[in-house]
């Protein structure tokens, strides 16, 4: 086990899907849902949103980063909103389903001036700040392009609601299958690879130095 490597992805998973769900929260509390607010959710405090979620975010993180040696780990977390509001106002509704995604564009993109700056990562100081920069970059945008897949219960799901009535009415027809967010996350994660792959590689080979995540 690299215990060094299995710290640093577990932070960088636990501060990424922090900053992903308070973005969830903020954006519905500001769309008029204070029900996250209300659960005390609009907050980059990770303990509540593991205290919500405490094995998508803290048993399965860490036990994925067992089996594998501290080389990867991977969890989930969740927002909780007003289903009655998000039909009133899928506008509303698809902004704050936008909202955690483009958080974690965010964190990517402040990544990637870091490891931009840094250049040639010299052994010391630079090469750790180098390391942390890119396992954030790698996580944060593996993350966006995951959830803005558009199949329920991922982020994208609630996005494309915001289309229109017809497209929300399919995406509801799709939500009332048996198993669909099981169904969802499955398929999902199989299109992801060729997603996720060329999106990394090419903003990588923007870099001076690309980082290599493992």
């Amino acid at each position: 086990m690299n215990w060094e490597l299995a710290f640093l992805w577990y932070a960088t998973f636990l501060v990424s899907v922090t900053v992903h769900e308070a973005a969830h929260a903020l954006f519905a509390k500001l769309g008029g849902d204070p029900t996250a607010y209300l659960g005390g959710q609009v907050t980059l405090n990770p303990i509540p949103h593991a205290q919500r979620e405490p094995f998508g975010m803290v048993l399965l993180p860490l036990l994925s980063l067992y089996l594998n040696g501290g080389r990867w780990c991977f969890g989930f977390a969740s927002t909780p909103i007003d289903p009655l509001w998000a039909y009133r106002h899928p506008g509303r509704a698809a902004v704050m389903s936008a909202a955690g995604p483009l958080a974690n564009v965010l964190l990517a993109a402040i990544a990637f001036v870091v490891l931009w700056i840094i250049g040639r990562p010299e052994p010391g100081a630079a090469e750790a700040v180098h390391r942390i920069a890119g396992t954030f970059l790698f996580l944060n945008l593996l993350l966006a392009v995951f959830n803005l897949v558009p199949l329920p219960p991922l982020d994208g799901a609630g996005v494309v609601k915001g289309f229109g009535r017809p497209v929300r009415a399919v995406m509801e027809q799709i939500e009332r299958l048996p198993y669909v967010g099981i169904a969802g996350f499955l398929l999902a994660n199989a299109m992801v690879p060729t997603l996720f792959v060329p999106i990394y590689r090419t903003v990588s080979s923007w870099l001076p130095y690309p980082y290599r995540p493992w």
